[in-house]
């Protein structure tokens, strides 16, 4: 379910994407084909992957990939099971092969099959104000509102008791029941991932989804990327505040709250119970235990166990916070 909004053009040969990435390497059977361009955690048997930091090498001596893309640095964190393939630059290679894979994910151009609701079959089904455009193959559940000037995009699911306010966009979205989106949202777009090469940027698609699940509130002018290889999640009856940015596969937990103006960086993960005072910033790649308390305008550049108060920048205990600052 990672990537249900993006046409897989494969399988491809791993001679193909060998001869892509302009690599030298001797594999046996170059007439293999790959199925799919997956994480570390979630690849299967003839899929290919990519493994790039010593952060995830405990993920990748269990990876179930055929093939991935890696440093030489890195090779001996493989199982036996998985060829490495031995590239200058991991996340480009990896752009390169997901854009093989799945080209139509790149480039985020407006939906050109969007219908106003009134010409669609939820037009009777769904309590809406004007200037409401749907796309096609979306899906409404009962009971649900949908403001002025909103933009449901193609495939986006809304589950029951949903509302949905004005000015929003979403699409590449998995939203459950009971979930509010407030006003000047924009939900499921292409997060900020590229790559300087000489004088261009090459963009690095992002395949995945935004997943909102039951009872959260996502406040006003909220942006949420959607995952890049994996999903960007909102846990069960976690609420975010106005003017808040979730960048791709950021996960967090259950029963959380954020307040306005947090940002929070790609790929990060937040726990269960946690609490994000307003400004504060969170850096990519970190995990956020359980039940932490980061107080308003930190900067947080390291991982927080379980039950820990933090404050300032950068984010130390609570304790050693106001003592430093007495």
């Amino acid at each position: 379910m990672s990537k249900p909004f993006f046409k897989n053009k494969g399988p491809f040969k791993i001679s193909e994407i060998i001869n892509l990435l302009n690599i030298k390497i001797d594999v046996k059977n170059k007439d293999q084909y790959i199925n799919d361009i997956k994480d570390l955690l979630t690849c299967e048997k003839e899929d290919i992957t990519f493994f790039h930091s010593k952060r995830y090498k405990d993920i990748a001596k269990k990876t179930k990939a055929s093939f991935c893309l890696t440093t030489k640095g890195l090779i001996n964190e493989l199982p036996k099971s998985c060829i490495a393939l031995t590239v200058d630059n991991v996340l480009v290679s990896t752009s390169k092969i997901t854009s093989l894979f799945y080209p139509d994910s790149i480039i985020d151009d407006f939906d050109e099959t969007v219908k106003k609701i009134n010409d669609t079959k939820f037009k009777d089904k769904v309590n809406f104000g004007q200037n409401v455009l749907l796309g096609s193959n979306v899906s409404i559940g009962s009971n649900c509102k949908i403001g002025h000037n909103t933009i449901i995009e193609k495939n986006v699911i809304i589950g029951d008791n949903c509302s949905i306010g004005s000015n929003n966009i979403i699409r590449n979205t998995l939203i459950k029941s009971n979930v509010r989106v407030l006003d000047n949202c924009v939900i499921g777009k292409h997060g900020f991932g590229f790559f300087p090469i000489k004088n261009k940027n090459l963009r690095y698609p992002h395949i995945g989804i935004v997943l909102i699940e039951d009872n959260c509130e996502i406040g006003c002018g909220a942006t949420i990327d959607r995952g890049s290889m994996s999903n960007t999640i909102i846990g069960k009856n976690t609420y975010l505040d106005n003017q808040i940015h979730i960048a791709h596969n950021v996960k967090i937990g259950e029963n959380s709250i954020i307040a306005g103006q947090v940002g929070i960086a790609g790929s990060s993960i937040i726990g269960d119970n946690v609490k994000i005072g307003g400004q504060a910033g969170i850096s990519g790649h970190l995990k956020i235990g359980n039940n932490v308390e980061i107080g308003g305008g930190s900067g947080v550049i390291r991982d927080i166990p379980d039950n820990t108060k933090v404050m300032g920048y950068p984010a130390k205990n609570i304790r050693e916070f106001l003592r430093d600052n007495k």
